[in-house]
């Protein structure tokens, strides 16, 4: 295909191959066709297998719109109303999950900690013993605008002792980072189509075990649109998304997964780590500082200080660099300024060298 082919190192949307846009030149068919129907079901059992587990155990609940979207349904759906939410929050996607608790009139906790480090597992233990109406813990698996990588397993172990389920937003990191949902003591996660398999915006997904499908069909229905169970048993009685999905998007999608499934689960962590490790040589080398501890990092988005120079523009930098096809994204700590570089997409280490020799010229300019 005869298009421009652009460096994205923001959090998603992703740089796609040619071939997953290509994907989206297909005949005109009627999402409500079985045809279509097949490939969306096709589709959702193959999304279980990157979080290896099986779809007698869980299902794939598919939804249009952004990954904000799939978080959403989860915290919409998922509370029992003599239940309670508790929401471990360390970042800016925590933030906005207690946000969404707050707008639908969710019961929860919101358990801060600084956006520039861990959650502090002794406190989560304190309030779930403390508060046995907890019937779900929310966390994030990477905090996107710092690029933290929480204690997921930990977390959920927590949450299993005392009787609740686990939640986590994997938006970021499904298909990237590998992950055993089993094995990390999780229940439900998500992600969209933009993001981990490198497909087209306008897609998301909710992977959760039957078992606690089932049990919030008993819920307060919060929310018609991105009800979970409605989703759910919808798709399930008609083979049908209950609103008009993005038909092309799938299409694309589909074509994502097969090339993910192709490259496969640790060659792809690996082309993401080389990546990373590019990008942390090439700040080095301008004497650039990251604001998070390598120890406790994703390794797929780097939270960078600005320089301490009152020259330094952030937005002519960006400019700069997007004109020459690289885009680089704003920070999310409220704390300090910062600007992040995320090794997502279909993207090598060619592509960093290049990046960071116009970002030098950027710099100097």
């Amino acid at each position: 295909m005869n298009i421009k082919r652009n460096i994205l190192l923001n959090p998603g949307p992703a740089t796609t191959t040619d071939t997953v846009k290509a994907a989206q030149l297909v005949p005109d068919i009627c999402p409500r066709e079985r045809e279509f129907g097949d490939l969306m079901r096709a589709f959702g059992s193959d999304l279980l297998r990157v979080v290896h587990v099986t779809s007698e155990a869980w299902a794939t609940v598919l939804f249009c719109g952004s990954g904000t979207i799939a978080m959403d349904a989860c915290v919409s759906s998922l509370v029992p109303a003599d239940g309670k939410l508790l929401i471990v929050n360390n970042g800016a996607y925590s933030a906005r999950a207690a946000e969404m608790a707050r707008a639908y009139g969710v019961p929860h906790i919101d358990l801060t900690f600084p956006i520039d480090g861990l959650p502090d597992l002794a406190r989560v233990e304190q309030t779930l013993a403390a508060h046995p109406e907890i019937t779900a813990v929310y966390t994030t698996h990477q905090e996107t605008g710092t690029g933290i990588l929480n204690p997921v397993r930990e977390i959920g172990a927590l949450a299993h002792a005392h009787g609740a389920i686990c939640i986590a937003d994997t938006i970021s990191t499904f298909a990237m980072i590998p992950i055993d949902a089993e094995e990390m003591n999780v229940d439900v996660c998500m992600s969209s189509a933009q993001k981990g398999i490198q497909g087209m915006t306008g897609l998301s997904f909710v992977l959760a075990r039957k078992s606690v499908l089932d049990a919030a069909a008993h819920n307060p229905v919060r929310s018609y649109y991105t009800n979970l169970v409605m989703q759910y048993e919808g798709f399930e009685k008609t083979g049908e998304m209950r609103f008009t999905p993005p038909v092309q998007v799938v299409y694309a999608a589909k074509r994502a997964l097969a090339e993910y499934f192709a490259e496969g689960e640790t060659k792809k962590w690996a082309r993401h780590t080389r990546v990373m490790n590019a990008i942390h040589e090439g700040l080095e080398s301008l004497g650039l500082e990251e604001a998070i501890p390598r120890e406790i990092q994703s390794g797929l988005v780097a939270a960078v200080r600005y320089p301490d120079d009152p020259h330094f523009d952030f937005t002519r930098v960006h400019d700069y660099c997007y004109e020459r096809g690289f885009t680089i994204y704003p920070g999310k700590m409220q704390t300090e300024k910062t600007f992040r570089l995320c090794a997502l997409g279909a993207i090598d280490v060619p592509d960093i060298a290049a990046f960071f020799h116009v970002f030098g010229d950027a710099m100097k300019a």
